[in-house]
């Protein structure tokens, strides 16, 4: 399976080889049960959707709850739901379990997440801008500036960079290195950070660039 639905649970740091400190991400990836197969002859592409969580049958529509029954295994309901490209001549079925260790001899990973909302932001948060003087009678310490130009068109451009809702988008952070997987407590350890908040919802896959890199330099790495 290219990925797993996880969820973040926060920060920590770890010792690696030669007494240096590695900080890390723990991720709970998994277990996710195999929802529903997309096949190229019915869909037009080859999928499996994998579902993550756990929800009350009570808190589903019944189309959803209609989907589900179609496991056979799963008791209650899930809470998130998403598709996955399965890998070249990997054979899974309705009801099978995906755990974290699909990611055992993975170096690397790319891991998707929502990230922190932040509010109404100005410029200079939002953006990183510079800002104007704060001494010697500046009146345009935390302004914009500029916005539109004085001839044509004359109007503010689609795309400005202005004050407005900052975070709580989708970003995905690529190449993150594998520290371990620990099957035991369905845990991934990643180094460095992820998008999102805890318990935030992340979806981690197998690493594309370094797959694209590894195949034209023929090492055939995962």
């Amino acid at each position: 399976m290219q990925g797993l639905i996880g969820k973040k649970i926060g920060m920590t740091q770890i010792w690696g080889e030669g007494d240096v400190r590695v900080p890390v991400t723990v991720i709970e990836a998994g277990p996710c049960p195999v929802v529903q197969l997309r096949t190229a002859e019915k869909d037009g592409y080859t999928a499996v959707q994998l579902g993550f969580g756990e929800q009350k049958i009570s808190r589903l529509t019944k189309a959803e709850a209609g989907h589900l029954k179609k496991t056979g295994g799963l008791e209650g309901g899930v809470r998130v739901l998403k598709e996955f490209a399965p890998e070249a001549g990997e054979e899974v079925k309705v009801g099978d379990v995906i755990t974290v260790k699909n990611f055992d001899g993975v170096k690397y990973v790319d891991v998707t997440g929502v990230t922190k909302g932040r509010g109404f932001a100005g410029v200079l948060k939002r953006y990183n801008f510079a800002g104007g003087n704060m001494t010697h009678g500046g009146h345009s310490k935390r302004r914009t500036g500029g916005l539109a130009a004085r001839d044509l068109p004359g109007w503010i451009e689609k795309g400005k960079k202005m004050p407005g809702h900052m975070g709580a988008v989708s970003r995905k952070t690529v190449n993150l290195e594998v520290v371990q997987v620990r099957p035991e407590d369905n845990a991934l350890l990643v180094k460095g950070s992820v998008p999102g908040c805890r318990n935030g919802i992340v979806f981690v896959r197998k690493s594309l660039k370094n797959n694209v890199i590894a195949y034209k330099a023929g090492k055939g790495a995962k």
